[in-house]
């Protein structure tokens, strides 16, 4: 994702190795500029190939794993159909402010080149300048690929998106989810397995897809078969929100998402543990839409506005202290 002062936060979501760079997503909101998901901030280890079995760590406090992998070329074909019939909407404006629906394509152009070449060829070239900020970082080099990118023409653009788009598929289709890789920074600063990873890229893949279909007054692919995995992917950043929240042990927070079901995540004696369940009588239960619940994981509404569409019952400090979820790196990490 990418800030950049009057612009809205982009979308930086991904795991956060202090100085590697693989790309990140771009999700405007109404104040600051979004890091473009998918673009930067994953380590090496996360791709397939040889690693830490997910067995050596404890991880259960995630929830129980997400398979996007058999997603990929759905959301892949569909992109790309989309792309294909666009004339004057390639200069469409988009909800990240001075990016245009070409800029966002491009910005996933780059996002699949750098998780290519990091995760699957092992190249690395770019890390933050001494004293810069991570999410400062993903901003300035997303910003530089966009800005590159204006000289390359729809027609190639689409090309280029379809070949190497495709290679990505085949890239997660041949991942070992069970293995540990890097560190998706919005749900913690430990290692996480493989399977987060993936749904984190194809999360990003997706809220990119969902803001040129925004900006053309398109639906989408908001039918649970999409939208369900990409919520699913966006709340295992509970526990890391709630993580300095005071609780007793044993306090539960119950988050409902209309027609998507629910998660509890439960305080236990050293941190916050999310079930992909519900439970009668929680602590707190907030319950969201699907639409300002992805807006708000990806801040493209801020808490106070989603607060506004919520149900809230119980605890309603641990409720809103869960309205502060981001599933993203912005300028805010």
């Amino acid at each position: 994702m990418i800030h950049h002062g009057h612009r809205p936060p982009v979308i930086a979501a991904g795991p956060r190795p202090p100085d590697a760079v693989d790309g990140e997503a771009r999700h405007a909101g109404p104040t600051e500029r979004r890091l473009p998901a998918g673009s930067v901030g994953v380590m090496p280890r996360s791709g397939p190939g040889p690693a830490d079995s997910a067995s050596d760590g404890d991880t259960a406090w995630l929830g129980p794993p997400i398979d996007v992998r058999p997603l990929f070329a759905g959301q892949q074909a569909a992109f790309i159909d989309l792309l294909r019939g666009f004339g004057d909407e390639w200069a469409r404006p988009t909800v990240c402010p001075g990016w245009t629906v070409k800029d966002i394509a491009a910005h996933v152009l780059g996002d699949h080149v750098g998780r290519l070449s990091m995760l699957r060829d092992g190249y690395l070239a770019l890390r933050p300048r001494d004293g810069e900020a991570f999410p400062v970082f993903l901003d300035r080099i997303n910003d530089e690929w966009v800005t590159a990118a204006r000289r390359i023409s729809p027609s190639l653009l689409v090309e280029l998106l379809s070949s190497v788009g495709d290679q990505v598929v085949q890239f997660w289709e041949g991942a070992d989810l069970d293995a540990m890789g890097g560190s998706v920074s919005w749900a913690g600063p430990e290692s996480h397995p493989v399977w987060l990873d993936a749904a984190r890229d194809f999360s990003e893949y997706w809220t990119h897809h969902q803001q040129i279909c925004d900006a053309l007054g398109l639906p989408g692919l908001t039918g649970p078969d999409y939208l369900g995995p990409v919520l699913d992917t966006f709340m295992r950043g509970l526990p890391h929100t709630l993580r300095d929240v005071p609780a007793e042990e044993g306090t539960v927070l119950q988050v409902v998402i209309t027609a998507f079901g629910g998660w509890t995540c439960t305080r236990g004696p050293g941190r916050w543990a999310l079930r992909r369940e519900t439970r009668a009588g929680p602590s707190a239960l907030l319950e969201l839409d699907a639409d300002t619940a992805w807006r708000l994981c990806t801040r493209g509404i801020v808490p106070a506005r989603a607060a506004e569409h919520a149900r809230i019952e119980g605890d309603r400090a641990l409720a809103e202290a869960a309205l502060e979820i981001v599933s993203i790196i912005h300028s805010g990490d």
